[in-house]
């Protein structure tokens, strides 16, 4: 019960990564705000099974890339669970789509730079004024900010690459004010994302690539993230962990 009474948000959460992280956090006693945009199905199962694990749980639909719906996200977290934020989980991104270069175009670069990286700014700065000494703050960043991504991933690449380094900058800034800010960089791990972009064909060889001969799970990553969260990790701050099964170094 790490997390007893703790306020905790974390966003994207109706699936795979993000779900796992929000029953974690439920299981260890925090009060745990959802959110989601699209999947309002998946993210009311999500609430049953983090209630179910013992959690206090709310939902919220927000468009992170949105400043007013961040503020919306704020007023009900405040309203629902007082006006402080003990540990934020910033989990929303995706690829949106494998692209070369020259299948990109400035709409295609707004959208995963928006998704990745400016709901990130955006969530931070509206909830890190709710924050107090001894909150933490986890980014979820990936193995492609550190070797550039698979195929046609190299906007994806970037905004993650770009999280890494904001996770340091605000790690420095934020320190003496008590608040941790880290990151967790997943490699292959089996999630939609991958069901949808990565083929059957690649997944296999990179599972036998990686030296634990596997594909990582959402599990793997929420339990790092707990860690990160926790007191048990009380002087880790501006850290970029690799989660990967071996499969690259740094």
């Amino acid at each position: 019960m790490r997390f007893k009474n703790k306020v905790v948000l974390v966003t994207g959460a109706a699936r795979d990564i993000g779900k796992a992280i929000a029953i974690k956090f439920a299981a260890e006693g925090a009060r745990v705000i959802i959110n989601y945009l699209q999947s309002e199905e998946a993210a009311r199962q999500t609430e049953q099974e983090a209630k179910a694990a013992g959690g206090e749980v709310a939902i919220f639909k927000a468009d992170l890339t949105r400043s007013a719906q961040v503020e919306k996200l704020k007023k009900f977290s405040s309203n629902t669970y007082g006006k402080k934020l003990d540990i934020l989980i910033n989990n929303t991104g995706g690829i949106v789509g494998r692209k070369k270069l020259t299948e990109q175009d400035e709409a295609f670069y707004d959208s995963v730079m928006d998704l990745n990286l400016k709901s990130v700014f955006l969530v931070t700065s509206a909830f890190v004024p709710l924050m107090t000494i001894g909150g933490a703050i986890v980014n979820i960043s990936s193995l492609a900010a550190r070797d550039g991504g698979g195929g046609g991933s190299s906007l994806y690449a970037a905004s993650k690459g770009a999280i890494s380094t904001y996770t340091r900058s605000l790690a420095k800034e934020l320190g003496p004010s008590g608040i941790r800010v880290n990151a967790v960089c997943p490699g292959l791990i089996d999630t939609t994302f991958h069901d949808l972009f990565t083929p059957d064909d690649m997944r296999e060889k990179i599972a036998l690539d990686t030296p634990l001969r596997r594909e990582g799970t959402s599990a793997d990553v929420a339990n790092l993230v707990a860690f990160l969260a926790s007191e048990d990790a009380s002087f880790i701050t501006g850290a970029n962990y690799d989660i990967n099964g071996g499969l690259g170094f740094s």
